[in-house]
């Protein structure tokens, strides 16, 4: 473990000479690089430092307990350092787990009604909130991508973009079918439904990530469509990207610039072929191994939210926790932790 930690700082220090050095500074591609490898290994290396500290303490309150005036002062002190020390070799051991690439990725999240009708659009529409809210708790910001509203209230189709810290290695684990069950507003005899929405999360895309040639790009202008109101734009304004070796196609109609629309457009398209190209490499490698959490496809079902009982389980851990309310209010942290620790432990038993 020190040896590890010992290669992880000398990386680190070697990446901190490197940022200082004025031909890397001119070069902004390669400094967005080293800043994010040096930023990947930063937790290893700050933990590392407290540790060689910790360490010291201990060498140092041994040497004190030999004296007879402070001896038993110091074994007190050395007991609770060496409490301290077990607690941190358990937290390093965490931290030099094999990380996600992409965790300290902003994400693109697509949420689309599914199986209900216009009571599955409606819980899309409810999801989207509950992820907002959520977004707020951990000082995060939304930025709306694309949306397709239903004429019964919620989405068909809504996406947006969540820029903040570390945000794809919390969300990560929101993608695949979401699965409701309550009595929906249409139901005159009080029976419980259930209805789905399915969620895509998609680690956004960098120009260091993925470069897209736009020479393989149909771009239409088309007027905006929707269901009525002011957010319907009356000018042609609306952008329809198709990337035609794959088939992909985005619609972007949120802004009433076409410059703007055609900027989210190619975004959404750039962390689509992104998300593709890496599920397509993980699967060539077969990295996709059975201590994932899920296997990320939207098809798979994930989570009921039971509105009857003020309950949410999650199918791929068994956790189920009794605050409906409260998560769909953005108390989402509970059912994150719960995937989070599942996932380390699954890890260091090398699953």
């Amino acid at each position: 473990m020190l040896e590890r930690l010992q290669v992880i700082e000398d990386k680190y220090n070697e990446l901190n000479e490197k940022l200082m050095d004025q031909e890397i500074i001119s070069n902004i591609k390669k400094t967005l690089e080293i800043t994010k490898e040096q930023a990947m290994l930063r937790d290893a290396y700050n933990i590392y430092q407290e540790y060689k500290k910790l360490l010291a303490d201990i060498s140092d309150a041994k040497e004190l307990s030999k004296d007879l005036e402070l001896g038993e002062f110091a074994k007190e002190e050395l007991e609770e350092l060496e409490n301290q020390r077990k607690k941190m070799e358990k937290d390093i051991e965490i931290i030099l787990l094999p990380k996600d690439p992409n965790d300290g990725k902003n994400v693109i999240v697509e949420i689309r009604g599914a199986a209900g009708g216009d009571e599955g659009n409606i819980f899309a529409g409810d999801l989207y909130r509950m992820y907002i809210k959520y977004a707020e708790n951990e000082g995060w910001k939304i930025e709306e991508m694309e949306a397709e509203s239903s004429e019964a209230g919620g989405y068909s189709l809504v996406s947006f973009l969540v820029k903040g810290e570390n945000v794809y290695s919390k969300l990560k684990y929101e993608s695949g079918a979401h699965r409701v069950q309550r009595v929906p507003s249409t139901e005159t005899q009080g029976r419980v439904h259930t209805s789905t929405a399915t969620v895509l999360v998609m680690p956004e895309a960098e120009e260091v990530d993925f470069e897209l040639d736009m020479s393989e790009v149909r771009i239409d202008i088309t007027r905006s469509s929707g269901c009525g109101g002011q957010g319907v734009n009356t000018t042609d304004s609306a952008v329809r990207l198709t990337h035609m070796p794959t088939g992909i196609v985005v619609y972007s109609q949120t802004e009433r610039s076409q410059i703007k629309n055609k900027e989210k457009a190619i975004k959404i398209l750039q962390t689509r072929l992104f998300d593709l190209r890496t599920r397509q490499r993980e699967e060539e490698l077969g990295e996709v191994r059975k201590s994932k959490i899920g296997t990320g496809d939207r098809s798979e079902k994930i989570r009921t939210y039971n509105y009857p009982q003020n309950r949410v389980t999650d199918h791929r851990i068994g956790f189920t926790i009794n605050t409906l309310d409260r998560v769909m209010e953005g108390d989402l942290g509970k059912v994150i932790e719960a995937l989070i620790t599942e996932d380390q432990a699954r890890k260091l038993r090398g699953e």
